[in-house]
């Protein structure tokens, strides 16, 4: 018999929720706001970026188009694994991209991607039957 998604077993404390979609939600909505913006409002900025990092201009709206959709399929609670999945190899890239030009902030993205799986480990209850922490 397959579950739907709130089944009261499936659900956590209001505490808990409330504290991962702050802890999660926050760098998300800032991949959104921050992607899209320095895509319309700073292409030059964009540009000067792509090419400090060793990338072709070219490939700036792709990387803009990840960043948008795994950040907003993040957000939606059905499709949230999937976005912190996708969310995990963008800031892995970010990483290797970093590490790659000696970069010491490279460390930046790792943590964000600490606090998008700690969000949603908070506020889902299936993640933490996946991930059970043990004292």
């Amino acid at each position: 018999m397959a579950l739907d998604y709130e089944t009261p077993s499936s659900r956590v404390s209001k505490a808990a929720s409330i504290t991962g979609w702050i802890i999660g939600g926050l760098p998300a909505l800032m991949m959104i706001g921050t992607g899209t913006l320095m895509y319309i409002t700073s292409p030059g900025k964009m540009k000067e970026g792509m090419k400090q990092f060793g990338y072709p201009e070219s490939v700036a709206l792709w990387i803009v188009v990840a960043e948008v959709v795994s950040a907003l399929l993040y957000l939606i609670p059905r499709t949230s694994v999937l976005g912190a999945i996708l969310m995990t190899g963008y800031f892995g890239g970010a990483t290797a991209t970093h590490v790659r030009v000696n970069d010491p902030k490279f460390v930046v993205p790792i943590i964000v991607g600490i606090f998008i799986w700690l969000g949603l480990y908070l506020r889902d209850r299936r993640v933490r039957a996946l991930i059970p922490l043990r004292s």
